[in-house]
């Protein structure tokens, strides 16, 4: 074996994790392996005996690439809309490897917040938090100083957090009545959401995500857990997060937040929830991950 030869096993002995840095940077699955297969090109154009630390020029190599691509990417908000049919995204893979990297710990509402940092917040947070790089690593990457690069990922962490609206105590009562629902709509028990409703609970919905001839808004236990119900097939993609300080699901496949729902809880009972899923709302939400 000669030392290409060996450089390429190493290369290849460090993709899936290379892979995974890039997809919590750009948050799309081809993209990431765009800028892992783009790493290899370089690698193979460098003399296999000017590398020392493989793994740490691999790592720097593929994070310059991914923070040129956050810079340059262009707006494709108004894709945020689907109206219907959108259990997959266009043009997103359903292969082996793009599963691989959807099922890790990388939760929606953490991709759905990371893609609203700056470029150089993005690459600062994943880095130190998620790789434990240290900062005076990172900061030739984001042309910073250390002190300014920890700065940036302490940003960063503030808004992945999001701001509560409420106290702890009852931000967690109301997380379980959410994930409650959340469970029980999808395993479509009519029963369970019922006792989940107060009896005049009202349910509003942006007209784009319902099908015709449903109406935007329904009012009564009885009438909004049936229309829970014919939603039951979107439910599985989606997580609570904090939307706009308090507890609420996301439906954002591969990171992409198409539907958010904000509730009203009071006594252990849901008193309302809206449906939002027009583009210009959805990108006003203010969205954190749960703790």
């Amino acid at each position: 074996m000669d030392a290409r030869d060996g450089l390429a096993e190493r290369f290849e002995g460090q993709r899936d994790r290379l892979r995974a840095v890039a997809h919590r940077m750009l948050g799309s699955p081809e993209e990431a392996d765009d800028a892992v297969q783009e790493a290899w090109l370089r690698l193979s154009r460098v003399d296999a005996g000017a590398v020392d630390n493989l793994e740490g020029w691999l790592r720097t190599v593929v994070t310059r690439i991914c923070l040129d691509v956050l810079r340059t990417r262009t707006s494709r908000r108004e894709d945020l809309a689907e109206p219907e049919g959108f259990d997959e995204v266009p043009g997103r893979s359903a292969s082996p490897e793009a599963t691989a990297l959807l099922t890790d710990s990388v939760s929606q509402a953490l991709l759905v917040v990371l893609d609203r940092l700056g470029p150089a917040e993005r690459v600062a947070l994943v880095l130190h938090d998620m790789y434990a790089v240290p900062f005076h690593e990172i900061a030739p990457i984001v042309e910073r100083t250390p002190v300014a690069t920890k700065k940036l990922a302490s940003r960063a962490r503030r808004k992945v957090r999001g701001t509560p609206a409420l106290p702890a105590a009852d931000l967690a009562r109301h997380r379980r009545v959410v994930t409650a629902f959340l469970t029980a709509a999808r395993a479509g028990d009519l029963p369970a959401v019922l006792a989940l409703l107060a009896p005049d609970v009202v349910r509003r919905a942006d007209p784009a995500v319902l099908p015709p001839g449903v109406a935007p808004e329904l009012r009564g236990a009885r009438a909004v857990a049936e229309g829970t119900l014919l939603f039951a097939h979107r439910s599985r993609q989606a997580e609570p997060a904090l939307v706009d300080g308090a507890v609420g699901l996301l439906v954002a496949p591969h990171g992409r937040l198409r539907i958010a729902l904000t509730f009203t809880v009071e006594d252990d009972r849901i008193t309302g929830y809206e449906v939002i899923a027009d583009p210009a709302r959805l990108r006003g939400l203010e969205i954190g991950v749960l703790g």
